[in-house]
């Protein structure tokens, strides 16, 4: 038989929505000063539809796992100044759409994601591996220890996820690519922005950055998978196809606000 598009299922059939910044995902007072001190605007941006391709990958964590998202977690709380009453996972993700909506431009949401990922690490650790590890044999070996490595304490993030080949500028391939069979972290935002925002251009940035690694994400906003390349540069934003992607259908951040756009104004595409 047949399956429908997930989105067509839940919500009839694709339609252009409005897609603004989600208000409920403040505490009250923040909800209050944001309308009051920012300048509201309005877009208008066109729908995707998501479609379910075969039985979703399952990853279960283990002790380690859990450590790593505790930590993560709590760093995001500092961040974002409030913890989420939702427990696991849950609460990770409306963190998140907090982490993006509390800041003013999108330039200061992959500052504050990139300031997570540093608070990760002992001091000095990523300035040792950038000076020592990341020249060697032209920046290979780096790239194919850091894809090991974020198989190996990512998957708790991202859902089951294989390192495996891609090729390189030089021309040749390299065992430096990790590819997420189905993006947890997208499928439950169910966001083009958060996706964006507080994982892609930031975690690009970090390697780069900080550990010497240059690193491309190619998300698959039809089938939730992602593509690592860890080795490679991203290409400037203005040809990144990735950036240019549509608002879900399924997004929460516009159906919500699509219930509440006659009372207040429509603001900004949070992924714009």
């Amino acid at each position: 038989m047949k399956m429908k598009p997930l989105a067509q299922a839940l919500h009839g059939p694709p339609q252009t929505i409005v897609s603004s910044c989600p208000i409920y995902l403040l505490p009250p007072s923040h909800s209050i000063s944001l309308l009051q001190n920012r300048r509201i605007s309005r877009i208008f941006c066109s729908s995707k539809t998501i479609e379910e391709k075969g039985s979703k990958p399952d990853y279960k964590p283990g002790i380690l796992d859990h450590f790593f998202m505790n930590s993560f977690r709590n760093k995001l709380v500092k961040e974002v100044g409030w913890d989420s009453a939702k427990p696991g996972y849950d609460g990770l993700i409306e963190l998140a759409k907090a982490l993006m909506m509390n800041s003013r431009s999108n330039s200061r949401t992959k500052d504050a994601a990139v300031r997570i990922l540093k608070s990760l690490f002992p001091p000095f650790l990523l300035e040792l591996y950038k000076i020592l590890i990341a020249p060697i044999d032209g920046g290979k070996v780096a790239a194919v220890m850091v894809a090991r490595v974020t198989v190996l304490t990512c998957q708790w993030l991202m859902g089951t996820s294989n390192v495996n080949s891609v090729d390189l500028p030089d021309g040749t391939s390299c065992n430096s690519g990790v590819f997420v069979e189905r993006c947890k972290y997208l499928e439950e935002s169910k966001c083009v922005g958060i996706c964006i925002n507080t994982c892609k251009l930031p975690t690009q940035s970090f390697f780069k950055d900080c550990m010497g690694v240059p690193l491309v994400m190619e998300p698959n906003f039809s089938d939730y998978s992602c593509q690592f390349k860890f080795g490679v540069f991203p290409p400037l934003p203005e040809n990144d196809a990735a950036l240019k992607e549509p608002c879900l259908d399924i997004c929460p951040i516009a159906n919500k606000r699509r219930e509440i756009q006659r009372n207040v104004d429509v603001m900004k595409c949070p992924k714009a």
